[in-house]
C-alpha cells in the first residue's frame, strides 16, 4: 500500500539520484521548463523538483511544513505536490522558469522505491501489534487510518533492520569485521557509540579502516560533523553511497551484521501529559521498548485521551446489561420520535466507562420497541473503529440501548460552532474515516439508509464514528439492493434518485448520501438544498444540476462529491473506490512532519 501523495503523478520517479534525474531530462530533450519530481534523500515526505532552463539543470527542495503544507523555501504553501507543480506551471514565482512540460516516465520505468519501502509493511504491522495488541482486520484498519504518522515513527528505527547496522560493538571488533572476507574500498558498517544518540561509521579504504562520528541533533536529525542533516540514519547512508561528502570514499558494500533483519526496537508513543494513553489490559506488556518519547506533535491519534476504538479483543460483548451495572444521568444528549439519548456510566469487570444510552419512551413502546430491537441486533453484529459500538441492551423501567460515548456530538453541530478553528485538513481526515466505516458496512452487506452529518458523531475533532442504524437493512449475500414497502419519514434530501423514485436502497445509494454528508462537512454544517422543497430538489437533480462547491472545499474533494452524485447507480462508484480517493487526498495533506519545518532553496548535489 503506497501512501506517497505523489505516487499517481506520471512525472514522479521516486527515490532516484540527482544524476539519474538529469539523465532522464537529457533523454527527454532538454527543453526549457521540462521537469520531473523525485523523492528527497534528506527529509521524510519531502521531494525535489528538477527543472531544465537554458540547457542547465536546477534542483529545488520541497519540504512538508509543520502546518501540513508543501513548499519551496520562500515560496507559497500548497496542500500537495500535485498542486504545487500545477501552481508553478502558471507562475515561476522565484523558479528559473515556469514548469512547461512534464518529463513522463516511460511504460517500462517504474517508480524507484527507497530502501525503507521494502521494510515498511512488516514494521507497521509489528508496531501496531506490539503497541495496541491488534491483529487481523482491526490491525489493517489501524494502519490505514494512521499510516502517515506511523511511518514517521518507525522510519526513525528502520536502520536497526539494515544489513550494515551492528549495534553496540567495540571499535576493534568493527575493524576485525571489515578486514575479514573481501576487502574492498567503501566496505562499511555502522555501530552505536557509548554516548547515547550517537553512532560511528567505519569505512575501509586502501586496506585501512577510517572511523567517523554521526551525531543526532536536538531536532532528531542525523549528520556527520558540519555535514548535511537527515531525518533518519538510513537516509544518511543512502546519500553517502552517492556522494562521499567529506569521507575518504563513497560507501560501497555493507559489512553484513549477523543480526541483520532482526525486529528493531520500536519508538515509544507519548505516555505522559494531556495526550497520555493507557494501553488496554491485553497490551500492558507489549508496549514499545525505545526509551525516548516522541515529540508532542507526533502523538498518534489512537494514543490520545478519549479515543481507543480498538477495543480489547478478549472483551466479550454481552448483549444483555443488568440495571445495576448502569448509572443513568438526567442530562439529555438528544431526542427523537423513539425517546431520548442520555449520558451514563457502564460498570464492568475491568472498570467503568462513559456511555450514551438511547432510552425508549414508554408511550411509544408498542410502536418503536421492535424497531429499536432491530437496531440493536444490527449494531451488535458490527465491529469497526469508525462505527459507534453497541455495548448491549438493558430492559428495565424502559428499554435502553447502551452505546459507546462520542462526547463531541454530531458533526454538523460541531462544525457550525467552530468555523474559525477547524481546518479543511481536519474535515478531510474526518470524512476519510467515515468512508472507511461505510466501506466496512458495504463489505458486510449493510445499507445504512440515513447517512448524514447529524449521524456522524465525534469523539473529538480528529475522530469520527457513524451512528444511528434505525433505518439500516442487512442485504442477502446475492442482493444488490432491497426495496422498501413504505415511504415513511425519510431524509429525502440525502437520498439517491433511485431511492426517492423507486424506494430502492443499496450501498450505491449510501454513496450518494455520503456525497451530501461531505457537502455538509465542507459547508461547516450547512443545510443541503436549504431553500428548496423536496419536489424542487427532485427536478433539480434530474436536470443534471448539483449542490455547488462549498467556499473552502478543495477541488479534489468536490470532484469526489460529484462522482458520488452520479445519477445512474450502476455508474456510481462504490465505497471501495470512494475510500481510495479519500485516502489518497488525506495522505497528500497528512502530517509527515519535518521536525524543523524548514526548507532550502536548492538541495545539495546528489
Amino acid at each position: 500500500m503506497s501512501t506517497d501523495p505523489a505516487a499517481n503523478l506520471p512525472f514522479f520517479y521516486g527515490s532516484i539520484s540527482r544524476y539519474d534525474a538529469e539523465q532522464y531530462l537529457k533523454l527527454a530533450g532538454m527543453a526549457d521548463g521540462l521537469f520531473l519530481l523525485r523523492q528527497c534523500l534528506r527529509s521524510l515526505g519531502g521531494y525535489v523538483l528538477s527543472v531544465v532552463c537554458d540547457l542547465e539543470f536546477h534542483h529545488y527542495s520541497i519540504e512538508k511544513q509543520l502546518n501540513d503544507t508543501y513548499c519551496i523555501a520562500g515560496g507559497k504553501p500548497h496542500c500537495g505536490p500535485a498542486e504545487l507543480c500545477e501552481f508553478y506551471s502558471k507562475d515561476p514565482d522565484g523558479l528559473v522558469c515556469a514548469l512547461k512540460k512534464p518529463c513522463l516516465r516511460s511504460s517500462d520505468t517504474a517508480i524507484k522505491s527507497c530502501v525503507f519501502d521494502s521494510l515498511k509493511e512488516n514494521m507497521l504491522k509489528e508496531y501496531v501489534k506490539q503497541t495496541w495488541g491488534l491483529e487481523g482486520d482491526t490491525m489493517k484498519q489501524a494502519i490505514i487510518s494512521q499510516a502517515p504518522q506511523l511511518e514517521k515513527l518507525i522510519a526513525t528505527t528502520a536502520h536497526e533492520k539494515m544489513l550494515w547496522y551492528h549495534g553496540k560493538i567495540p571499535r576493534q571488533e568493527s575493524e576485525r569485521l571489515l578486514y575479514s572476507g573481501t576487502q574492498t574500498d567503501g566496505k562499511f558498517l555502522i555501530r552505536d557509540r557509548e554516548e547515547p544518540g550517537t553512532f560511528a561509521l567505519s569505512v575501509m579504504y586502501g586496506k585501512s579502516v577510517y572511523h567517523y562520528q554521526i551525531l543526532q541533533g536536538k531536532s532528531g536529525k542525523y549528520s556527520m560533523p558540519e555535514g548535511t542533516k537527515f531525518d533518519t540514519l538510513w537516509q544518511l547512508v543512502e546519500y553517502l553511497k552517492i556522494k562521499p561528502d567529506g569521507l575518504v570514499t563513497s560507501l560501497g558494500d555493507a559489512c553484513v551484521s549477523r543480526a541483520a533483519g532482526k525486529i528493531p526496537s520500536l519508538p515509544a508513543t507519548r505516555r505522559t501529559g494531556p495526550n497520555s494513553y493507557t494501553p488496554p489490559p491485553h497490551a500492558a506488556n507489549v508496549t514499545s521498548k525505545a526509551a525516548s518519547d516522541v515529540p508532542a506533535d507526533n502523538v498518534l491519534p489512537m494514543d490520545c485521551t478519549g479515543f481507543n476504538p480498538y477495543h480489547d479483543p478478549s472483551d466479550i460483548k454481552k448483549f444483555n446489561i443488568r440495571r445495576d451495572q448502569l448509572l443513568v444521568d438526567e442530562v439529555e444528549l438528544g431526542s427523537g420520535n423513539f425517546g431520548c439519548v442520555k449520558k451514563g456510566v457502564l460498570k464492568a469487570d475491568n472498570g467503568q466507562m462513559d456511555v450514551a444510552i438511547k432510552v425508549l419512551k414508554n408511550d411509544n413502546e408498542n410502536l418503536v420497541k421492535a424497531e429499536m430491537m432491530r437496531e440493536a441486533e444490527i449494531m451488535h453484529q458490527l465491529s469497526n473503529p469508525f462505527i459507534v459500538r453497541m455495548l448491549g441492551l438493558c430492559n428495565a423501567e424502559s428499554l435502553m440501548l447502551v452505546m459507546e460515548m462520542a462526547s463531541a456530538g454530531p458533526l454538523n453541530k460541531f462544525l457550525s460552532s467552530r468555523k474559525d478553528t477547524v481546518t479543511v485538513e481536519i474535515i478531510v481526515n474526518l470524512m476519510h474515516q467515515v468512508s472507511m466505516g461505510m466501506k466496512y458496512l458495504e463489505e458486510k452487506n449493510f445499507v445504512h439508509r440515513d447517512l448524514a452529518a447529524r449521524n456522524v458523531l465525534l469523539v473529538n475533532e480528529k475522530f469520527a464514528k457513524i451512528s444511528d442504524f434505525g433505518l439500516s437493512k442487512a442485504l442477502g449475500a446475492d442482493d444488490n439492493y432491497y426495496k422498501s414497502r413504505s415511504a415513511g419519514p425519510w431524509p429525502l434530501k440525502w437520498y439517491a434518485p433511485e431511492s426517492i423514485n423507486y424506494r430502492k436502497f443499496s450501498s450505491k445509494s449510501d454513496v450518494w448520501s455520503y456525497g451530501v454528508t461531505m457537502w455538509e462537512a465542507f459547508s461547516y454544517g450547512g443545510k443541503p438544498y436549504k431553500k428548496m422543497k423536496q419536489v424542487e430538489v427532485n427536478s433539480f437533480i434530474k436536470s443534471g444540476q448539483r449542490l455547488a462547491c462549498p467556499a473552502k472545499c478543495p477541488e479534489r474533494m468536490y470532484a469526489v462529491m460529484q462522482e458520488c452524485w452520479t445519477y445512474k447507480h450502476e455508474d456510481r462508484p462504490d465505497f471501495k473506490k470512494v475510500e481510495e480517493s479519500m485516502r489518497s487526498y488525506h495522505y497528500s495533506i497528512s502530517n509527515k512532519v519535518n521536525p524543523e519545518g524548514s526548507a532550502t532553496a536548492a538541495e545539495p548535489n546528489k
